[in-house]
């Protein structure tokens, strides 16, 4: 009995493809999506089938924004010096720079179309929400002066990335916007720029060397990691003070399960002493934000049934 057998240029090209996207980012897209849609479940509005549409988009962009950063590397003289990762895709001649360039814009034109769909839906303020989303996404690494290169890189992952998909995710489900959801947002905004945070941490000389500013180049891995501190900490504080207001139930509390991870998280970044030592941090902060955020969607969520 003949077997077909995979070809295996095309295996190969599937998984270019795979890192390229960089799939242990992609849970940055999903968590804000759930928080934002678990609280409008809490108050007893929630439709499916616009959540898998916000979802799915959500993915794209982030998508799109990865195969934007590395075209976009590539083509900088600096990128020539750059550790090569598995997901540098065109330096280790796996994907030539056109094929990346064709996949984000695909990427963002099928955005595109889901978000203008979208807007049919919920109204106008979700087509300004998702033209500043796709501003940042493009100019965070492309354009004739990058703003991750200039200092701005967390401020634009904390609004984008944690505050206006929250709150958007809430909108699209219920119409309105409320103070509650933006203060829901803040501690998705922390744990998702903790992931850049550590990501600074650990490029801090490779960034250094192409004068990239962040905090870690300007002011050393020390300061770095207490930002990093901050971060993860005013996270936590922030869904105990919303439980204490009455503003969300007892039950996102099942967030604080997240606490050993985050303890883990800090150590590999204080102990490190390398690159590849701090280099654990990065997947260990992006562990952190998807098993906080699940736990915060789900005990927000649960809360519509346990008062």
């Amino acid at each position: 009995m003949l077997v077909n057998v995979p070809d295996k240029k095309l295996v190969s090209k599937i998984k270019a493809w795979f890192w390229a996207i960089r799939p242990f980012s992609i849970s940055a897209a999903v968590v804000p999506v759930l928080v934002g849609s678990a609280f409008a479940f809490y108050g007893g509005k929630f439709n499916l089938f616009r959540f898998f549409l916000v979802l799915i988009a959500s993915i794209l962009v982030q998508m799109a924004t990865n195969l934007i950063d590395e075209y976009s590397d590539h083509a900088r003289p600096e990128g020539e010096h750059k550790i090569l990762a598995p997901y540098k895709v065109i330096a280790l001649g796996k994907l030539t720079a056109k094929e990346v360039k064709l996949g984000a814009l695909v990427c963002f034109g099928l955005a595109t179309t889901i978000g203008l769909f979208l807007v049919y839906l919920a109204g106008l303020p979700v087509l300004w929400m998702c033209l500043g989303a796709a501003a940042a996404a493009y100019f965070y690494s492309a354009g004739p002066l990058p703003l991750g290169k200039i200092g701005l890189g967390q401020p634009l992952v904390f609004v984008f990335m944690g505050m206006v998909m929250v709150v958007g995710s809430y909108y699209v489900q219920t119409g309105v916007f409320i103070p509650d959801i933006f203060w829901l947002a803040l501690p998705v905004g922390c744990t998702v720029t903790a992931i850049l945070a550590s990501n600074n941490i650990r490029d801090m000389e490779e960034d250094r060397a192409v004068h990239k500013r962040t905090i870690a180049t300007v002011l050393g891995r020390r300061v770095a990691w207490c930002e990093y501190l901050f971060l993860v900490a005013a996270a936590f504080l922030t869904v105990i003070g919303l439980v204490i207001a009455k503003q969300i139930s007892l039950m996102a509390l099942l967030s604080l399960l997240a606490v050993p991870q985050a303890v883990l998280a800090l150590r590999i970044l204080w102990r490190g002493h390398n690159r590849p030592e701090l280099a654990r941090g990065v997947p260990a902060t992006a562990n952190l934000h998807w098993y906080f955020g699940v736990l915060l969607a789900v005990g927000v969520a649960l809360g519509r049934f346990i008062k």
